[in-house]
């Protein structure tokens, strides 16, 4: 089934619901793009190049008009509706840092695969090693303050759309 907006089932025929593989990967992408947008407008205002200003400032607006373009579908997630309140500011930057980590492993992970010297190899698997340590770290640091509600679906996705207003309202 084609559920492309230009598709010719009506609405009525196309999931009320979101599939959990489709919800998991909307929340990775509305969380990852909304620490990159406040990173972008924390950063903005102390660049002096007019012309990579220019391009945060363009990249500042396509990660707002992308947020706004994946919240629409959020009412379409198997979740609840509760609200939990956090301290926004530490949930920042410990989801940056936990974004960071996995990027980290997965990117040395893909290096290890592509080493042939056994020197480079050992070196990268020890660092894969600390990288792994550390997001275990971070992910259990936010689990246990309520950051990272990893079982609680419908509370994860709550926090994506507190976290991505938050992103869309600062001002830079």
């Amino acid at each position: 089934m084609n559920y492309l907006p230009n598709s010719n089932y009506s609405v009525e025929q196309r999931q009320k619901t979101l599939a959990y593989h489709e919800t998991l990967e909307l929340h990775e992408l509305v969380a990852f793009q909304s620490n990159g947008l406040m990173k972008l407008k924390m950063a903005v205002g102390k660049i002096k190049c007019s012309t990579l200003k220019g391009i945060y400032l363009k990249m500042i607006n396509d990660l707002e008009t992308n947020l706004n373009e994946l919240l629409v579908f959020y009412p379409m997630t198997p979740r609840n509706n509760s609200d939990q309140t956090s301290d926004w500011d530490k949930a920042f930057y410990a989801g940056d840092l936990l974004g960071f980590l996995k990027a980290s492993v997965r990117n040395y992970a893909i290096a290890i695969t592509e080493t042939a010297t056994p020197e480079l190899k050992a070196v990268l698997i020890k660092q894969l090693q600390r990288a792994i340590k550390g997001h275990t770290q971070v992910f259990n640091y936010m689990y246990q303050r309520g950051m990272y509600p990893a079982y609680d679906l419908g509370q994860l996705l709550n926090n994506d759309v507190m976290l991505a207003k938050q992103a869309l309202s600062m001002r830079y």
